[in-house]
């Protein structure tokens, strides 16, 4: 059988190719896609295989999954054919994924908005290592697709006031819609007098989602005293000219590394919990619209246009938030 797969040949050149397509083997299951969703900062760090990154080309890529099961592998007991799963399987109309990491949606979800499962859990587990408490600040830098579901997830968690920042005023505005309490342009030159007067001394917890350096340092100076500093977007590149006296040690904060990578395995602690369990809640706010996704869909194409919507990625134009691609061409 024949399927579809987005392919980089080389750094950001993009193509749509035919494949064979595999079949499961024991505990794994064959999964049709519906749709995918492009993560934008990490798929285009490493598109255009930026600092920090480490992709041979040509490649598949993609960790935004949704479609129906069509076909099992020997001992798979607990799902079974027609369910629709959320997995981290890549951009192709064909996936065989583990049976443990397929996560079952509720048949009567939204597929589209089901989609952002995976970056609503890379955002939660961010915001569960900080462990806001209900009436602490909280600011988020940068409102991209992660800043975005970072701020609304901080809200959810007790956060009070939880505001945002970011060079864009459109993202500015997108971030208002999804509840934010206050907004300031990044390139405000009294932000900070702004920020501590806003939150009584400086927001107890800042969450730093834009991915670039320098920012690293505007969160450890915007941080309140004894604040927690939650390092969210994989950072591309070096932070430079940290006074680590003046901005950490003197004012106590703890800084938190929060890439989705370091989850526990298998057990869930407090602020610490699995891939599965992540996901299994981020469907479940999805579901329950306790998020609102529908504003960050920015963009849709059919799997077959994944180099215009790549295009759009690369040129990083700040209203580009949420890039689905459509497998099923019906």
């Amino acid at each position: 059988m024949k399927g579809r797969q987005v392919i980089w040949t080389g750094p950001g050149v993009v193509t749509v190719e035919e494949n064979e397509v595999k079949k499961p083997g024991a505990g794994q299951v064959l999964v049709k896609s519906r749709y995918t969703l492009i993560s934008p900062g990490t798929e285009r760090a490493f598109l255009l295989a930026m600092p920090n990154t480490s992709i041979k080309f040509p490649t598949t890529y993609g960790y935004n999954n949704v479609g129906e099961i069509v076909e099992l592998g020997e001992g798979v007991e607990d799902l079974k054919v027609g369910d629709l799963v959320a997995s981290s399987g890549p951009h192709c109309e064909y996936v065989v994924v583990s049976q443990d990491r397929a996560i079952v949606i509720d048949q009567e979800i939204d597929l589209r908005r089901a989609a952002f499962f995976n970056m609503v859990a890379i955002a939660l587990q961010g915001v569960r290592k900080a462990q806001i408490e209900l009436g602490e600040s909280v600011l988020v830098i940068g409102q991209g697709m992660v800043g975005n579901l970072a701020l609304q997830l901080s809200r959810l968690s007790g956060g009070l006031p939880v505001g945002a920042t970011d060079t864009e005023p459109t993202r500015l505005e997108l971030s208002k819609v999804c509840g934010a309490d206050f907004t300031f342009n990044a390139r405000d030159d009294d932000l900070a007098r702004k920020l501590a007067d806003i939150t009584n001394g400086g927001p107890a917890v800042v969450i730093e989602s834009t991915g670039h350096p320098i920012p690293v340092n505007s969160a450890f100076q915007y941080a309140g005293w004894h604040g927690r500093v939650v390092l969210l977007a994989s950072t591309r590149g070096e932070t430079e000219k940290v006074n680590f006296y003046r901005d950490v040690h003197k004012k106590g904060l703890t800084i938190l590394g929060a890439h989705a990578g370091v989850r526990p395995r298998h057990d869930n602690s407090k602020g610490f919990w699995n891939w599965n369990a992540d996901c299994k809640v981020a469907l479940d706010l999805i579901a329950s619209e306790r998020l609102k996704i529908e504003p960050l869909i920015s963009h849709e194409h059919s799997a077959d246009d994944a180099a215009k919507a790549y295009d759009l990625l690369v040129k990083w134009l700040p209203e580009f938030t949420g890039g689905l691609l459509k497998w099923d061409n019906s």
